[in-house]
């Protein structure tokens, strides 16, 4: 995946803002949140950092192409780095953006989940 299609995706998602921060990454947020980063790739490939759960996080810490992503892991956070781009990578990467989206709006207040529109139960 290139960072313009990692852009795309990630824009595409409800209630999403977009800041280059960190050393001109690409910085995706839900609700002020950071959710997906794209950065900070070995000899300047591209690289996408996102938030896991702790299945997730043990499971790809041991494949070939992630591991805990710098900065993060040291820290005890469950974010890993996909830094092995693929067709069938791509595949995954787009599952596991999406489920670091989810985990993070799941995470906002239910006030600001409201505003946004985000998780709302059907009535």
């Amino acid at each position: 995946m290139t960072y313009d299609e990692y852009n795309e995706f990630c824009k595409a998602l409800p209630a999403t803002s977009y800041v280059v921060q960190w050393n001109n990454s690409h910085v995706w947020k839900v609700g002020g949140k950071v959710f997906a980063i794209g950065g900070w790739g070995p000899n300047d490939q591209p690289a996408f950092i996102f938030k896991t759960s702790d299945l997730n996080y043990d499971f790809l810490s041991e494949q070939t192409g992630y591991k805990p992503a710098p900065y993060f892991a040291s820290r005890g956070m469950k974010w890993i780095q996909h830094y092995e781009s693929t067709p069938n990578s791509d595949e995954e990467l787009i599952y596991y953006l999406k489920e670091s989206y989810r985990i993070v709006s799941l995470g906002l207040t239910k006030k600001k989940q409201k505003e946004l529109g985000l998780n709302q139960e059907s009535e």
